[in-house]
């Protein structure tokens, strides 16, 4: 389900202390900007008991104190805040950030460009100027620590995962399958194909913020040379790797 049908949203009991709220059962872009547009108003309004939120593609997860709240009374809160307007119309959360991020595309350092080209249906420079230009949304961290789900993608990038695992890809990797990126914030086995590399650190353990990218912000990866990258790689010490950042909400 892609909107308010189906009994969505719902709301479940996850052990002791946990309710979700679900938006969908699978990902859209009106259940991702209601996870996200719902989470936002749950830390506005303070709920008692609630400890901890966070939000997947299309749901939104709340710790609570039971000792704090009963878990009755906070769920008839949560269904009350619900009713209040149509969340999958909703604006997204402000503070929102975009922004770009450096990639070199195929070459030796992202071997699999042309293998998802022509599973896209197009050539590999075709690809490189659609992907180069899309600005994509951080859907959910997840996986890895501060390691984002980038989407949606245009149609032609409903690609289905590999079959087989590659062995490993290292950090800045940017992937591609079933219509999102995924900019892997570790070096890890995947079964995404590997189109582009960039020198951006999503995790960052000795950082104040160890994770820079949160869901909401807006992600485009404009297309460099390899030379560029080597340049910006030797030089950055941020992690960064080359990106500007701007507020755009």
């Amino acid at each position: 389900m892609t909107a308010a049908q189906g009994g969505f949203p719902a709301i479940r009991t996850l052990g002791l202390t946990g309710l979700l709220v679900s938006f969908a059962d699978q990902l859209s872009e009106p259940a991702n900007r209601a996870a996200l547009a719902f989470r936002a108003a749950v830390e506005r309004e303070g709920l008692p008991g609630v400890e901890e939120t966070s939000t997947s593609l299309a749901s939104v997860f709340l710790r609570f104190d039971p000792l704090a709240v009963a878990p009755g009374d906070l769920r008839e809160r949560i269904a009350a805040l619900l009713g209040t307007r149509d969340w999958y119309s909703a604006p997204l959360p402000a503070n929102r950030r975009r922004w770009r991020i450096p990639t070199v595309y195929g070459t030796d350092l992202a071997p699999q460009l042309e293998e998802a080209a022509e599973a896209a249906g197009m050539t590999a420079d075709a690809a490189v100027a659609e992907l180069s230009r899309t600005t994509v949304r951080v859907l959910t961290i997840g996986f890895a620590p501060g390691q984002p789900y980038l989407g949606e993608l245009p149609p032609a990038w409903d690609l289905p995962r590999q079959v087989a695992l590659t062995r490993r890809v290292p950090e800045g990797a940017l992937v591609v399958a079933i219509r999102q990126f995924v900019l892997f914030s570790a070096p890890t086995p995947t079964g995404w194909r590997h189109i582009g590399q960039t020198a951006f650190r999503a995790f960052r353990p000795q950082s104040e913020t160890p994770f820079p990218l949160r869901p909401g912000d807006e992600l485009i990866f404009p297309a460099i040379g390899r030379d560029e990258f080597d340049q910006i790689r030797a030089a950055d010490t941020s992690g960064d790797g080359g990106a500007t950042v701007e507020t755009i909400a």
